[in-house]
């Protein structure tokens, strides 16, 4: 059966609770842009970047796209992403530019050399890797190395149910990164799941450390080769994150958990030293 495409809500039928709720609620820097009855004018995003080195948005129009630049050699050549206007999908990219830069710029010089190496039709593990991440990518912060164990036999009931505490204590958790998760995050009881790399810290280590090692090793291919680095989670089975899943029943029929695919194995998680 085909799968329907997602279509976001329009703004003014966005139901205020979603963003009460992960992931949604950690955005809420932003709940100007959000929550606003308007939509952000593209000069209001500019004005939150935080240095000048970091490319601009700018609307995306026939103007724009006259010069013929694939989207990601827009940005390395001319420091300009394309946006498109009163658009959920476009603003949640902007939001993630404007939080992890870094990041956001690897991304982009890696895509750019797989474009030259591949030619614009055809797209590599690496490009597609890439893409995953910057589409419904999290980033998960591991300070029990135990929990993998759960994750990695995809024992969902257990991660999420009977670990419930490792979800609330710091043991285990989670950043968005990717800006489709959050337009998915718009529909109030959507089933999430996101494609995560995973760093194995102490809860001692700040989230801006794990960021910028990330955006480093993304940067120096040793992070993104291929899709199957990246591990799939149910996000709607941690604690907050869908209005179902303080019930245990939830944990033993929830559609988003899916069963381990016979011969898939996880890469190890990235060790980061405090």
């Amino acid at each position: 059966m085909k799968r329907q495409r997602y279509v976001a809500p329009a703004r003014e039928a966005v139901d205020p609770a979603v963003f009460a709720r992960p992931p949604l609620a950690d955005w809420s820097e932003y709940d100007a842009l959000l929550r606003g009855p308007h939509w952000p004018a593209i000069d209001a995003l500019n004005a939150l970047r935080r240095d000048a080195s970091m490319p601009r948005f700018a609307a995306q129009d026939h103007t724009l796209l006259g010069d013929g630049l694939h989207y990601e050699q827009r940005i390395a050549d001319r420091g300009v992403i394309a946006t498109r206007e009163r658009n959920w999908h476009d603003l949640f990219n902007a939001l993630a530019w404007l939080r992890y830069p870094a990041i956001k710029q690897a991304l982009n010089r890696r895509q750019v050399e797989e474009v030259a190496r591949m030619g614009p039709r055809e797209r590599s593990r690496s490009q597609c890797a890439m893409t995953h991440f910057d589409e419904a990518g999290v980033i998960v912060r591991v300070a029990d190395p135990s929990l993998l164990a759960r994750w990695d036999a995809h024992d969902w009931y257990g991660l999420f149910w009977r670990e419930r505490s490792a979800w609330q204590d710091g043991r285990i958790d989670v950043a968005v990164f990717g800006h489709a998760l959050l337009e998915h995050a718009l529909a109030p009881g959507k089933l999430l799941v996101g494609k995560a790399l995973v760093v194995a810290a102490d809860r001692a280590m700040a989230w801006e450390s794990i960021v910028a090692a990330l955006a480093e090793r993304i940067a120096s291919g040793e992070l993104l080769r291929d899709p199957l680095e990246l591990r799939p989670l149910p996000l709607s089975g941690i604690p907050g994150w869908h209005p179902d899943n303080g019930e245990e029943a939830f944990h033993h029929e929830a559609p988003c958990y899916q069963p381990l695919r016979a011969g898939r194995r996880y890469p190890a998680a990235l060790w980061l030293p405090v």
